[in-house]
């Protein structure tokens, strides 16, 4: 069976390859001779449609090839210009891909008086009144008009927890992983679990010289501040030093009283 004519490849036409000069011109009516290199190739873009490609010399383009794409009519050997255009060459250096201003915002990004407003659509969260098998969230929030608009989703928790679990807080932290192998979090008197199926796994820490006061921390991360990291008292008591004053380092001076230097109603002489 034939294939159709739009599948199958389009021929290089000669008369449009050999224009290879003609390509050329059309790049140096606009820019300078110096910033066009060498012809690198050219591609059959349809009949009689052909694409020319010439190495770009401007300063910051490397990798940058000039495409000049030029055509004729059927029957005629006179080859017309279709456009001339800047185009990144396989190992040009391009820019980082474009991304939404959501999906580049980092942790600490967020400063006072800014807003950051939730997709409606948001995974991570679920409309408060929908079951989302959080048994804390269902006891006030299962039917409509109680509770939050909106609560995590079972996707929303999951992410959470393995951000959490991951970061500065969890058991792989340097300062949890130079405590003793007891002072876990879950085991301390400071730990205040959290609510709902978070609870079995995270809490805050209410130690004020914790380095993690405030902060949500797992149950297996751990520092040196744990309540039951306890240190003896020695029973043996302090001797105290009787006091010793080292009078060679005070000189002894005598003083007089010059008739005059003071009221006659005090003495005077050697003190």
């Amino acid at each position: 069976m034939t294939r159709p004519a739009s599948a199958r490849a389009a021929r290089l036409d000669q008369v449009c390859a050999a224009a290879v000069e003609v390509a050329r011109d059309a790049i140096t009516e606009v820019e300078p001779s110096d910033v066009v290199g060498d012809h690198l190739q050219s591609v059959a873009e349809a009949d009689r449609l052909v694409t020319h490609y010439f190495e770009c010399l401007l300063a910051g383009y490397r990798g940058w090839r000039w495409a000049v794409t030029v055509t004729r009519v059927p029957r005629s050997r006179n080859v017309t210009i279709c456009e001339t255009v800047l185009l990144p060459g396989p190992d040009a250096l391009l820019a980082p891909g474009w991304l939404p201003w959501q999906e580049r915002l980092k942790p600490g990004d967020l400063g006072p008086g800014d807003l950051l407003p939730t997709s409606p659509d948001d995974e991570r969260l679920a409309p408060g009144y929908l079951l989302s098998d959080d048994p804390a969230v269902e006891e006030t929030a299962w039917e409509l008009g109680l509770g939050r608009p909106r609560v995590l989703s079972r996707e929303g928790r999951a992410e959470t927890a393995q951000r959490w679990y991951e970061g500065d807080h969890g058991p792989a932290a340097s300062i949890s992983m130079a405590a003793p192998t007891a002072a876990r979090c879950g085991t301390c008197g400071f730990y205040l679990p959290l609510a709902g199926s978070l609870r079995q796994s995270f809490g805050a820490c209410g130690n004020f010289y914790a380095p993690d006061d405030g902060r949500v921390v797992s149950a297996d991360h751990g520092c040196g501040a744990h309540s039951e990291t306890l240190m003896e008292i020695p029973d043996t008591p302090v001797d105290e030093l009787p006091t010793v004053y080292d009078d060679s380092a005070v000189e002894a001076m005598s003083v007089s009283w010059v008739p005059g230097s003071v009221e006659t109603a005090e003495p005077y002489g050697q003190p």
